[in-house]
């Protein structure tokens, strides 16, 4: 059974600093794209960033130059680091690897919270 596990959450001042991990664990494969959604109170889930096994990253705009995507292939983690958070950043963060088909499903972690204050 693979799980996607989140860790580095928490609450920081505004203009403060996290880096997210996530690493995937019970898979045989090292999944090629890895990334990371949010989602606050009230509000869809939204695309933070993402990064295949090649290096190439995609950022939300909103988080384009204060955030950092990311990984060790070997070990199948992914990593977040954001920086000048704002209070807008607020929100759960979930690890997303997307469905390979023939290979493997979709899979998401269980989430971890960030919450900045002003």
């Amino acid at each position: 059974q693979v799980q996607l596990v989140e860790s580095g959450g928490g609450l920081v001042q505004s203009g403060g600093s996290l880096r997210l991990s996530c690493a995937a664990s019970g898979s045989i494969f090292s999944f090629n794209t890895m990334g990371w959604y949010r989602q606050a109170p009230g509000k869809q889930r939204e695309l933070v960033a993402l990064i295949t096994s090649g290096g190439y990253t995609n950022y939300a705009s909103s988080v384009k130059g204060r955030f950092t995507i990311s990984r060790d292939n070997a070990k199948n983690t992914v990593y977040l680091q954001m920086n000048s958070l704002k209070p807008e950043d607020t929100a759960v963060y979930y690890c997303y690897v997307p469905r390979e088909s023939g290979r493997w499903p979709e899979y998401w972690g269980q989430g971890t919270q960030v919450t900045v204050s002003s």
